[in-house]
């Protein structure tokens, strides 16, 4: 092999390995895509996310931490990262493949949260999409099954493939692996075999789908939890006095009776000594 061959194999090698190392630091971020640029003075490192916040950190210090990561473990000559934010989630693959691993794992209807996200990606102004499950979906033990729900134009293949942005992951819950597949393609794209359509009519079962509201625990004010942590016990408080208000008449009236029954007994008891 060639010297020219070996270091474009190992450069793409590099660029993999880069990828997946940031995915893993960004994933609380809400990792989106990544662009490298090599020159000869710095190596640029261009990641999208949905909370760029969460990538700075404290005075930066998230982001240093990356970076001097990045010069040990890669060797790489002055890293340097830039963050920018997403515009649309809903027309990331990456994003929504995320976001439906996670309602599967939280225990959600699969096709439900499938159609769903479909028409969030084509309310968001998608072109065409394609979501595609596959895995232990019914219970453990279970054979494994496929699910695909798709809207909107989708090529697949020649030249506009190109343009049609893809993710893959997988989601762990209780009853066993389940793999994710996200196509989208984005607007704003000529193809060559597409006319354009005002309108792009959905599956009736994907239109009647609601979209689910995924909000963090960092997204809901304070205000929000506290009222949500004393609920409970408020409501157990309630309960304990009204429980209270009830029992304690019945109590009453119950001894009442036995107090009663008591007094008649002596009564009946001295009646017939009189008697005797």
């Amino acid at each position: 092999m060639m010297a020219v061959e070996r270091k474009f194999i190992e450069d793409s090698i590099l660029r993999f390995k880069i990828t997946e190392f940031m995915k893993g630091e960004l994933a609380r971020a809400g990792f989106s895509n990544l662009t490298i640029q090599k020159t000869p003075l710095i190596t640029l490192i261009m990641a999208e996310v949905t909370n760029p916040g969460r990538v700075i950190g404290h005075r930066g210090k998230t982001i240093n931490e990356i970076t001097d990561k990045l010069r040990s473990e890669f060797k790489l000559e002055n890293p340097k990262i830039n963050i920018s934010s997403v515009s649309t989630p809903d027309l990331e693959p990456q994003v929504v493949a995320k976001r439906l691993m996670k309602l599967i794992e939280m225990g959600k209807n699969p096709r439900r949260m499938m159609h769903s996200m479909v028409k969030s990606i084509m309310d968001a102004g998608g072109v065409g999409c394609e979501i595609v499950i596959s895995g232990k979906l019914v219970a453990k033990g279970g054979r494994s099954k496929t699910f695909r729900a798709m809207a909107g134009y989708l090529p697949k293949a020649g030249e506009p493939a190109r343009y049609v942005k893809t993710a893959h992951t997988t989601a762990y819950p209780k009853a066993g692996a389940i793999g994710i597949s996200v196509s989208i393609a984005p607007p704003n794209v000529a193809f060559p075999d597409k006319t354009a359509e005002k309108v792009i009519e959905l599956p009736k079962v994907i239109a009647a789908a609601d979209t689910p509201a995924v909000v963090s625990p960092s997204e809901v004010p304070k205000e929000v939890l506290a009222e949500v942590a004393t609920e409970p016990e408020a409501v157990k408080e309630d309960a304990k006095d009204s429980e209270g208000a009830e029992v304690a008449p019945k109590a009453q009236g119950g001894k009442k009776e036995k107090k009663g029954a008591r007094k008649e007994k002596k009564q009946g008891a001295s009646a017939s000594k009189d008697k005797q």
